[in-house]
């Protein structure tokens, strides 16, 4: 966010002011030294002595100013950053009593703010001064010099009040001069962290641009994915295949590689090793945003906009109306939940949906995949905030909606994994148990341990 901002003030400075500063410093110079010169080499001279000194003296402070308004922006961020969390967090801070610790902590941070101006003013206060100071000297100069020459008959008094006029046209010039410089300085640091911004080049690319109405069938051949940062494997040859139309769990514990599936198959990530193919096509080979397009997502971590719960349902489709949001909110079993509100669709969610329960933000989610009508639809754990009666409601309600289309659903609980056709169970990025809800029970293994595990949980709530 510095980048954009800040780092292109700098260069739009460089880009504006510093450009017409400089060409105005360079015609007047072209033009009113030569012709003072002309009139009297002595005189000029000394009118030009403290011009270098007040370049130099700009271009110093202008520096110090610089260095003091950088430190000023950070504080000015911190304490942003500090107030916004607060506000955020306001719930957690008052559960936990913490209000005058945070009190405290914040004029900590606006003392230090305080100070940090108090500074930059100590030496903007300075700055003018020591400019009029040398611009004065100058003039004095030529009044001192000039005088002499009057009384040797060698000028004239107009002569004198010539060069003053000369002076006063030259001293912003000159005064710009140091200016200028340090725009320059800062401009150029600032262009190369754009630069490295703008460089940065995406390692997603589709290697043959196809643009294709897909069917909707998925298939993992020998996938395995290491993560560069960290260097953990997530995925260690998996091989699976959904038919059109058909459906997928994929259950298992945290840190399985269920989320990771997700990820590669929307394309955030591209496989280690293996492929996967897409309606028979290599998705390295689809145009990444026409596939994208025909991809319905419901990510693990939610994010609402701070705006209506109508427009963050029709935030799915450009093609959006009352009609196609409401039967999208029915799918997703929030229709009536909405017809509560007093604002009903027109109710605000807050920032990143605060005022909704996690169920209802996570519903709300389902509702904006929905209005894609995708050919293929992710719900990365996508029910993880509902309890199990909700979450049986929503998978029954979307039975319908996952008719003629490819549907994954990636959870840790058995319940949300009985509408699919099949299942399979991961751990530590290996599938260990495939099959349907009933083979897998038979099989006595892992699943049916999860299986029997959760159904005691659910007996004891």
């Amino acid at each position: 966010m510095n980048r954009i901002s800040e780092d292109v003030s700098r260069v739009r400075m460089y880009l504006g002011p510093s450009i017409m500063y400089g060409l105005n410093l360079f015609i007047l110079f072209a033009m009113l030294i030569p012709y003072m010169f002309s009139i009297n080499p002595e005189l000029t001279m000394y009118a030009l002595i403290p011009t270098p000194l007040l370049s130099f003296s700009i271009y110093y402070v202008n520096n110090i100013i610089n260095k003091r308004s950088e430190e000023i922006q950070k504080s000015l961020s911190d304490l942003s950053t500090f107030v916004q969390e607060a506000f955020s967090g306001i719930r957690v801070i008052k559960s936990f009593v913490r209000e005058d610790d945070m009190i405290r902590k914040f004029g900590i941070s606006s003392n230090e703010y305080r100070d940090k101006s108090l500074k930059l003013t100590t030496v903007n206060a300075l700055f003018f001064p020591l400019i009029m100071g040398l611009i004065g000297l100058s003039t004095i100069l030529v009044v001192f010099v000039g005088g002499r020459q009057v009384m040797n008959g060698s000028a004239s008094f107009g002569n004198i009040a010539e060069f003053i006029i000369y002076i006063n046209l030259l001293s912003w010039p000159v005064a710009a001069l140091g200016w200028i410089t340090s725009i320059m300085q800062r401009a150029a640091a600032s262009q190369k962290r754009i630069n490295e911004f703008l460089l940065i080049k995406n390692d997603i690319v589709s290697e043959k641009n196809l643009k294709l109405k897909l069917e909707g069938s998925v298939s993992f051949k020998n996938v395995s994915f290491t993560y560069q940062d960290s260097g953990i494997q997530a995925l260690k040859n998996i091989s699976f295949d959904i038919s059109v139309g058909g459906s997928l769990a994929i259950i298992g514990t945290t840190g399985s590689g269920k989320s990771t599936v997700a990820n590669l198959l929307c394309r955030m990530f591209d496989t280690t090793k293996g492929s996967i193919h897409i309606a028979g096509v290599n998705l390295k080979d689809l145009n990444l945003s026409s596939y994208r397009q025909q991809l319905g997502n419901v990510p693990q971590d939610i994010f609402l906009f701070s705006d209506t719960i109508f427009n963050n349902i029709a935030f799915g489709s450009v093609e959006s109306n009352s009609e196609t949001v409401m039967e999208a909110a029915k799918q997703a079993d929030l229709f009536e939940n909405i017809q509560e509100f007093p604002e009903k669709f027109e109710t605000k969610v807050g920032e990143r949906g605060i005022t909704l329960s996690g169920g209802q933000k996570q519903r709300v989610s389902i509702a904006r995949a929905i209005m894609r009508k995708p050919k293929i639809m992710i719900m990365d754990d996508a029910l993880s905030s509902v309890d199990t009666k909700t979450e049986n409601s929503i998978l029954l309600s979307m039975e319908k909606a996952m008719k003629g289309r490819t549907t994954i659903i990636i959870s840790h609980r058995i319940s949300s994994a009985k509408l699919a056709d099949k299942i399979i169970v991961l751990d530590d990025g290996r599938i260990i148990e495939s099959g349907t809800n009933e083979e897998l029970l038979n099989k006595n293994g892992v699943y049916r341990e999860l299986y029997d595990k959760q159904l005691a949980v659910e007996e004891l709530i």
